[in-house]
């Protein structure tokens, strides 16, 4: 049976698709912040990113070292395909329960 991806996984994957071959921690931050309102610590990012490659869902490379960065590179994340079926099984899943409901939410939240 496939792995549940949970929210911030979605999050991750959904900013690695976004963002494509310009895909390093800082952006993936700065996707999620910028798209979602939450303030999202950097180890958070990093450690999902960890984990999701150690599953397969996630390949990374070190780009080029530059000057403005101290000689240091960046490292860059990829979508993999098992990472995209699972991104395509989670978000399937969310539509087809969400499906039909935006009325009674909608009445639900007017009511408050």
């Amino acid at each position: 049976m496939p792995e549940h991806l949970g929210e911030f996984e979605q999050l991750i994957l959904f900013s690695l698709l976004r963002l494509s071959d310009d895909a390093y921690g800082v952006k993936v931050r700065q996707q999620i912040e910028e798209r979602t309102g939450r303030n999202v610590s950097a180890g958070a990012i990093y450690t999902t990113l960890e984990r999701l490659e150690a599953r397969g869902y996630v390949a990374s490379r070190f780009g080029e070292s530059t000057p403005a960065r101290g000689g240091r590179r960046k490292k860059y994340y990829q979508l993999e395909l098992a990472g995209a079926q699972a991104l395509n099984r989670s978000y399937s899943a969310l539509r087809e329960m969400a499906k039909g409901q935006a009325a009674k939410l909608e009445e639900l939240l007017g009511g408050s």
